[in-house]
């Protein structure tokens, strides 16, 4: 939702944002209980001193002492009769106050150096909160604060500038009695990058730009000193996922938007360009058993989607790990990047089946390889059933213990004799690959008293 004014109203708004920037003083013209000319008042105190005079009467001389430009703006309704008596009041209080050499001289004393005026400056010195500058073609001294020659909260001043460095700089505030003038470098590089910005709303044209900071609409890119707001509906790709991670980063946008101050910009419409010729290639290039990297870009019941370029293909939770697990976060967490296979695909559908779980760690291929029949060794109770207990030999594989195999003696209750989490001597007597199946017997490590053979 956005708030909306007519044109009229709008365009004298910037006029009066414009002009308050170059001003020493503002005097706002229009009723004092007008919405309209109370809103241009604002604007215009964000910049410089102003006022807000109905008629001329109200002028007071006085406050437009020691000021060497003074803006002049009225509400869209204000009469132009009123509009010019005021004029002629501040013409004849200036006459009146002034002989036409002091005011030649005071206007060229305050010419070179005014309010949003870009001048070109020399580094004096070097302190961590600012640095003290000599502007060119006048006999001011300038203070450049930390905050207005980096949008990096993070930035050091020594790291930025050093002594003797030229720099564009402008004028954010004039002080004509102390000579003191306060530039800035972020605002010269925004007035620079707004041309470029604008250019590139108009053409498409993409732009890159550091994110510098998310809130509950979206996020805001610093392009080239342009503050560049992107909603967080054209910050992502998918709806769950998180934007604010964009903070920090290097990314590509496009302008949708540029109107006065106003300047809105979209990341997704870039990515999905790009994503666009990743899908073709993917779809142009895949098979079979073919591997790639992908990022893991959600998680459900079922299983992950894996983004492997452009296209997101599913790992069924069954294929992430080769023992039982419960749910896929087991394994993998969303951002993670993994080696993935296709099984199988259909471009018709656009559909990818996606294999993690690789065929050398395979439980049942380590049993074949490292554990033949007729070994011994000790392994866990993890299970007890009627017919006998399974025993733990490796992660993911079970033995069967069956009831006639645990001793030489009868044994009519299993859990009599065995427990979970017994630590017990068995040996592998057969494995049927096929049905996944293994037989191992306790009776078989006794000797004739019944003892551990070993």
């Amino acid at each position: 939702m956005f708030d909306t004014i007519c044109n009229a109203t709008w365009a004298r708004q910037q006029e009066a944002e414009d002009l308050s920037q170059k001003c020493d003083h503002m005097v706002v013209i229009g009723g004092h209980h007008s919405s309209n000319t109370q809103k241009l008042l604002q604007v215009a105190a964000r910049h410089t001193k102003a006022i807000n005079v109905e008629t001329a009467d109200e002028l007071d001389p006085a406050w437009l002492a020691g000021a060497a430009r003074v803006g002049v703006t009225a509400g869209a309704s204000t009469p132009s009769s009123i509009i010019e008596e005021v004029l002629n009041s501040m013409s004849e209080e200036i006459r009146d106050d002034m002989s036409f050499e002091e005011m030649l001289k005071a206007t060229e004393a305050n010419a070179n150096v005014y309010t949003g005026k870009i001048v070109k400056a020399k580094v004096i010195s070097v302190s961590p909160t600012e640095c003290i500058v000599g502007v060119d073609g006048s006999k001011h001294t300038g203070i450049v604060p930390l905050r207005e020659m980096s949008h990096d909260p993070n930035a050091k001043m020594e790291d930025l500038v050093k002594e003797g460095d030229e720099l564009d700089l402008v004028v954010v505030k004039t002080n004509d009695q102390e000579g003191v003038d306060t530039l800035s470098r972020v605002r010269f590089e925004a007035q620079k990058g707004m041309k470029d910005v604008s250019e590139a709303a108009e053409n498409g044209t993409v732009m890159e730009g550091d994110v510098m900071e998310a809130n509950k609409g979206g996020v805001v890119v610093n392009v080239k000193g342009v503050r560049v707001f992107v909603p967080r509906s054209q910050a992502t790709m998918r709806r769950d996922e998180d934007y604010t991670k964009l903070v920090g980063q290097h990314v590509q946008l496009v302008i949708t938007e540029c109107a006065g101050r106003k300047i809105v910009g979209s990341i997704n419409k870039v990515t999905a360009e790009a994503n666009k010729a990743k899908r073709e290639e993917f779809w142009a290039n895949v098979e079979v058993g073919k591997q790639y990297k992908g990022v893991v870009k959600s998680l459900t019941s079922y299983g992950a989607f894996v983004d492997v370029g452009g296209v997101d293909g599913l790992c069924h939770i069954s294929e992430l790990s080769w023992n039982n697990i419960k749910h896929p976060s087991e394994v993998v967490k969303v951002g993670d990047e993994i080696e993935v296979y296709v099984k199988s695909y259909d471009p018709e559908n656009q559909k990818v089946s996606l294999g993690y779980k690789k065929e050398e760690d395979n439980p049942w291929v380590k049993l074949e390889n490292e554990v033949p029949v007729g070994t011994e060794f000790t392994a866990p109770v993890v299970s007890i059933t009627k017919f006998g207990a399974f025993v733990r030999i490796m992660p993911g594989i079970d033995g069967l213990v069956h009831i006639s195999e645990i001793s030489n003696e009868r044994v009519n209750k299993v859990s009599d004799v065995l427990k979970v989490g017994d630590e017990v001597r068995v040996k592998l007597t057969a494995v049927d690959f096929d049905r996944k199946r293994i037989s191992l017997s306790m009776k078989a490590c006794l000797d004739e008293n019944g003892e551990d053979a070993e």
